[in-house]
Order: C-alpha cells, then structure tokens, then sequence
C-alpha cells in the first residue's frame, strides 16, 4: 500500500507530465503584406519595396523636414521652396532595375539620384541624376544630368503620374520614361555601389510605387549536387538535393558552409518551413571553419498573441540576438523570398517584398561577430538547428557588392 507521500509525488507527476504532452493549436496563417504595387510574381523574381506606402522605414531623410507621406494613397511627397530636399535610402545598391512612379505640380522640378553618396554635392560626379520635371530650366525630362541627354521633349508633365525605370549595370545606365527609351549610355568610370535618392528642387513631387531588383547575383546551390559547400560541419543535419532541384535540410544540430565568401554583398533566396513553429537561420560573414560564428538571418515565423508585429523569436529576417524583424512576414509551410544587404555595419533584410529590418551594428570592431561588428568577409552558412529540422531552399544567389569608387 502506498503513503501519502507517494500518492502526492505520484500527483504532481501525472499533473506535470500531462501538462508537457498538451497539444497547443497550431497558429493561424498571417496575412502576408504585399507592399504597395508589387505582385506575387514580383516577390518571387526577386523584386523588393524599397518604400512600403506606410512608413520611411528604410530612408534617412537627411534632417529634412518636407517629406510627407499619404498613408491612404500610400504615397510619399515634398514641396520644396528655398533649397533642394532629398530623401535616400539607408541601404545601397550597385547593379539592379528600379521602377518608380512620379507627379509633379505644375511648373516643378526634381531628379532621382543612382549610386549617389549620402550629400551630393556635384551631380555630374558623385551620382547619376535622373531629370524629373516640367520646367524649360535644365536638361530635358529623362536625361541623366551632365552625362546624357534624353531625346524626349519637355512637354507638360503635371498633374499626372509618370512611370520611370531605370537599368544600372556596371558601367550601362539606361532610363525610360513611360515606357520610352529617353538614354542609354555607359560610364567609362563607373561609380560603384551608393544610396537611392529623390529630390526635390522646385515646386512639389509625389513618389509612389517604388521598387528594385538587384541584378547579377550567382547561384550557389546548383540544384544538382553540393559542390561549393562544406559539410565538415554538418554533425546530425542531413544536406541532400531533392528531384526538383531543391536543397532539403532535416534534422540538427548543423551547418552547410559555402566555400566562397563575401564582405559587403547581395544574398537572396526562397526558403519553406515543412512544419510549422521551425527554427533555422542563414549565416554570415561566419568565421571560415567555425560552427555557426556568423551574423545570423533568422528563419522562424511564430508570432505573439496573433500579431505579426510581435515575433516570438526575433521573426523571420530579423538578425538574431541583435534586431528583431520589425513583422513577421511568412507563413510556415508556403514559400517566402528573402533579399539581405550587407554594407559595412548595415544590414538589411526583405521578407516577401517588405523590409523587416534596418539594423546598424555600432559595436566595437572584432574578428568574432559574436563579440562585436565584424567587417571582414566570411562564409555563408545554412543552419539544421535541431531534429525537428525539415526546410527546402531555392534560388540561392549572392555575390560581391561593387566597391565605390573614390
């Protein structure tokens, strides 16, 4: 016959131990956000908002305080009036398509600025200035000031909205308005990677559906085998190449550790969560050889109290242990498309179109990114963080940004 004592252990036990097995409710699918004119088939070629029609998250606006953003019409505009404003993006591009579309009131003027440094000082030089406007001062509508001029005449512009693209690569820059070829030109001394820039000269312009694809970047799984990749790391993960040419990643603790290495840089790639409340990450600039010393890019799309702007583990894109995702934007089990951009202590991620984070690290210089801001170029890493482990990767591209030229 037991005593109480033993009835009372034997209590707690069944208490804890059915409390341990309790099956909680899966979470509910998140509402994805799409940022302002971008599609489905946008996020998945690779295509990111560089301006989400609700925030300036993303933009420094240089102390300036014209810009206005219409939240409802999911547009952004300055009325200059006694010295240029500019607006520009905190994260920098060298090589890429970038399509926005612009309104001028009447008798206004203004520019879009490619590869600029943070305070241009001469257009001619230290970027590539887009012309936007409808006034006879200047270079016609579609040139790219002190470079090229464009063959559009400067016929009414205001009070519409205009469509520009733009084709910055390597040397070749080349700008459409409206679909119109206006110029296509090379720089024999090409500027290198800078910040996306508006500005406002004259008058007033309204910016909206803003848009980029970078360009260029190298496949590094090549749906066939793991050449490129060390394993030596890969302890209980399992790396394998699925029929579809897609890399499956089950099971943990691990790392796949690509052989090239990258500094300042473009990554991008389609990942899928095969169950929900997975954990992962992609790391980088890691120390060559070591397990999982990197930056790390989180994969992990739980959220709190059913708010996607609550991550309940940094959130997807966020950099673990340093920035949480400012929104969950993934669902476990449906694909999602992720873009980094990694210059100096900056570091940007998109989730599906949306920037989710902006992050600066101000610590001090180390060769351990674990310990301070590291610089120094390093390997990528895919991570099996445990054996619930079970994701599919695609489209993994990344290369070298072009360094700036002086």
């Amino acid at each position: 016959m037991r005593n109480i004592g033993q009835l009372n252990i034997f209590a707690v036990c069944l208490l804890f131990c059915s409390a341990s097995t309790e099956i909680l409710p899966a979470q509910s699918q998140i509402s994805v956000k799409i940022p302002a004119g971008m599609t489905n088939t946008q996020v998945s070629e690779g295509w990111i908002a560089l301006f989400d029609g609700e925030s300036l998250f993303g933009w420094s606006t240089a102390k300036s305080r014209c810009w206005e953003m219409n939240p409802t019409e999911r547009t952004i505009s300055c009325e200059a009036e006694s010295k240029p404003e500019m607006l520009r993006t905190t994260a920098q591009f060298d090589d890429y398509v970038l399509e926005l579309e612009f309104k001028l009131a009447a008798n206004s003027l203004g520019k879009v600025l490619l590869r600029t440094n943070p305070k241009p000082k001469n257009l001619g030089t230290d970027c590539y200035a887009i012309q936007i406007g409808n006034t006879i001062a200047g270079p016609p509508l579609g040139s790219i000031v002190d470079r090229a001029n464009s063959s559009l005449q400067n016929a009414s512009t205001a009070d519409k909205w205009h469509r520009l693209k733009v084709s910055a690569s390597g040397p070749k820059i080349r700008v459409w308005i409206n679909g119109k070829q206006t110029v296509s030109t090379e720089d024999p001394k090409p500027l290198g990677r800078g910040y996306i820039g508006a500005q406002v000269d004259d008058g007033e312009i309204a910016f909206r559906n803003i848009r980029l694809q970078p360009l260029g970047p190298q496949k590094l799984i090549n749906g066939k085998d793991l050449t490129g990749w060390n394993t030596e790391k890969r302890m209980d993960s399992e790396y394998t190449i699925t029929k579809a040419g897609e890399l499956s990643v089950v099971n943990g603790r691990g790392q796949l550790e690509s052989s090239a290495k990258f500094a300042d840089f473009v990554l991008s790639f389609q990942c899928k969560t095969n169950a929900a409340g997975l954990n992962s990450g992609v790391f980088f600039r890691c120390i060559p050889g070591d397990l999982m010393n990197g930056y790390e890019c989180q994969i992990q799309n739980e959220i709190k109290n059913g708010n996607p702007g609550l991550p309940k583990d940094c959130g997807t894109g966020g950099i673990f242990r340093r920035a949480n995702a400012r929104r969950v934007n993934a669902n476990d089990q449906d694909w999602f498309s992720t873009t980094l951009v990694a210059t100096g202590p900056r570091i940007s991620v998109w989730v599906n179109g949306l920037q989710v984070t902006d992050w600066v690290d101000r610590r001090k210089p180390a060769a351990n990114p674990r310990r301070g801001y590291r610089s120094e170029a390093g390997t990528l890493a895919i991570q099996g963080h445990d054996p619930t482990t079970d994701l599919l990767f695609r489209e993994f591209k990344a290369r070298e940004l072009t360094v700036r030229r002086p």
